[in-house]
């Protein structure tokens, strides 16, 4: 094998074996190795990637292009150059992939489980990755407004969306072209080397470089300690967050999803205030107001204002509003979906267990905890611990509860469930305020949005878990059930003699559901809608017309939340 190997890399460097075709039989080649155990595995990646490694870290290219934003742009007039990096890093993704990697553990102690050569990739994450995060923070920075403007007519419109992205946003086949497939053909290299890349070539190898990039740094986090321990997490902090606020929503949801997720799954505790903290609170903060303004235009105005660029026609105008509110939803929902790995069980194993057993559960003060006591074994308590995490984070979970989008809601769920279980924990009054008024008050108002109907049973859990175990220290549970339109004192005497009666969480819901039916009217939308009929969240429901329909006034569809069931 090793002469193979040698032999392939001959040609190559002779001109006479694409990149490409050398990529093909180097997969083949981990396929064949990956039988053959951890030694073998090793010896092959060896023969592999140190020829690979020589060009890729010598300095000259990246002080080259890299140095300077602008830098990208002779990058891309060098056609053969520009290709043989992506073919580099796109090697190094399939190396990982094929590797045998296995996923580390959750939890505080899962990356300290993995030896630092028990990855046969380990060693090469030293040499593949700080170029990498330079030209992943290069690309990054061709999206702010001041780098922006200098840029080349032709890198400018290389950053908008292709029309093969904006037909899949849309869920059109029509102009499907599959995964790593690019327009440019290799045999044809030669013809650009003289000339400006085009736009699609350049659209093309900035995609590519995003996704593969993206895919190795998430692949080699879940190494383990080699990972966290072996490299500068500055490097990654500056390289992905440095202009997070200038990304484009699909790109921020793609960061989340492939190199974000991985980090916060496999960090050990004793790392996440370097490393989470670092990552996560920019991208919370900036989060935060992005989705706030583009929800609050979507809701009031009829049209979602996200920060992408599209090349359509005059004529597309609704499409366009389409794929606005679809780049929303999707980063909505990916935003929920990185609360709901933060609150994971086996990243929040430091929390007791409420075993839901009516009132008799309830913690007494004397049992009760600092919330430091949990910022090193539960990563909802290292985040409440953290209040320039905490903030932008509660914040984005009381607005989504107030948006329609059901979906959004369903992932979030998870996290305000181990947000109560660490507030009746603790005896921190702040955080204590917060979730038994904020967000009981909040999970109100989404129960009266008929997109919440497909989750309306665990909200209604959650208003069970916060009044059972919180009401006793705080009365903003019971003054916001009595001021709901259609009930008295007795009422609330009556219920809560009910609830002492049972121990079954089941039946506690149900208790809780019945009250609030009667305590608004039966006007909570999202229980009448659940007996009714199936609800898609998919697409909000907005009128072309400045006219109200017959059958409600303009006065109604400006009510919002609690308002709307008074």
């Amino acid at each position: 094998m090793k002469s193979i190997a040698d032999t392939m890399a001959l040609l190559q460097s002779e001109g006479r074996l694409l990149r490409s075709e050398h990529n093909l039989l180097g997969e083949a080649f981990l396929v064949m190795a990956s039988a053959a155990g951890i030694q073998q595995q090793q010896e092959v990646l060896a023969w592999l990637l140190e020829p690979l490694s020589i060009p890729w870290i010598q300095l000259e290219w990246q002080n080259s292009y890299l140095s300077d934003p602008l830098g990208l742009a002779c990058l891309c007039s060098d056609s053969q150059f520009m290709w043989n990096i992506f073919h580099t890093v796109t090697f190094f993704e399939k190396a990982l992939k094929r590797s045998g990697y296995k996923k580390a553990n959750w939890g505080s102690t899962s990356a300290s489980n993995v030896s630092n050569c028990s990855h046969p990739m380990s060693i090469h994450l030293s040499w593949m990755l700080p170029p990498l995060l330079r030209l992943l923070r290069s690309i990054h920075s061709l999206w702010s407004p001041t780098i922006a403007q200098a840029l080349p007519e032709e890198l400018r419109r290389a950053k908008s969306m292709s029309l093969v992205e904006q037909a899949s946003l849309l869920g059109e086949s029509n102009l499907k072209q599959s995964k790593g497939q690019f327009s440019y053909p290799e045999s044809h290299i030669d013809m650009h080397i003289e000339r400006a890349t085009n736009e699609n070539d350049m659209r093309n190898w900035l995609k590519g470089i995003r996704d593969s990039g993206y895919n190795v740094i998430g692949l080699s986090a879940n190494i383990g300690d080699y990972f966290f321990r072996g490299l500068d997490y500055s490097l990654f902090a500056v390289a992905f967050m440095e202009n997070v606020q200038a990304m484009d929503f699909r790109h921020e949801r793609q960061l989340i999803h492939l190199v974000l997720v991985p980090i916060v799954k496999s960090c050990p505790a004793d790392l996440w205030v370097a490393w989470l903290q670092n990552l996560l609170q920019p991208l919370f903060l900036c989060s935060q107001q992005a989705l706030s303004c583009s929800w609050s235009n979507l809701m009031h105005v009829g049209r979602a204002k996200v920060p992408e660029t599209f090349s359509i026609l005059p004529e597309m105008e609704l499409k366009l509003e389409v794929m606005e509110e679809k780049l929303l939803r999707d980063l909505t929902r990916e935003i929920c979906y990185l609360l709901s790995v933060l609150a994971s069980p086996n990243l929040n194993s430091g929390l007791p267990s409420l075993d839901q057993h009516g009132n008799a559960n309830r913690l007494e003060p004397s049992s009760l905890n600092q919330l430091d006591t949990f910022a090193s074994n539960s990563m909802i308590g290292f985040l409440m611990a953290h209040k320039g995490l905490a903030q932008p984070v509660l914040r984005i979970s009381i607005d989504v509860l107030t948006w329609t989008d059901g979906e959004a809601v369903a992932k979030i769920v998870s996290f305000f469930a181990t947000l109560i279980i660490l507030t009746a924990a603790t005896d921190n009054s702040e955080l204590t305020e917060f979730v038994a008024k904020d967000l009981f008050r909040a999970i109100i108002q989404g129960l009266s949005m008929e997109s919440n109907a497909i989750i309306s049973s665990d909200l209604i859990g959650l208003c069970r878990e916060i009044f059972v175990h919180l009401s006793n220290r705080d009365p903003a549970p019971r003054q916001i059930l009595l001021s709901l339109p259609c009930i008295s004192k007795d009422d609330l005497v009556a219920f809560e003699d009910a609830l002492t009666k049972t121990s079954s969480p089941k039946e506690q819901k149900q208790l809780m559901r019945s009250f609030l039916q009667l305590a608004t009217g039966n006007k909570l939308r999202a229980l009448v809608s659940q007996r009714m009929t199936n609800v898609i969240t998919n697409v909000t429901a907005r009128s072309r017309s400045s006219a109200p329909g017959p059958a409600q006034s303009s006065e109604e569809d400006n009510v919002v939340g609690l308002a709307a069931i008074i």
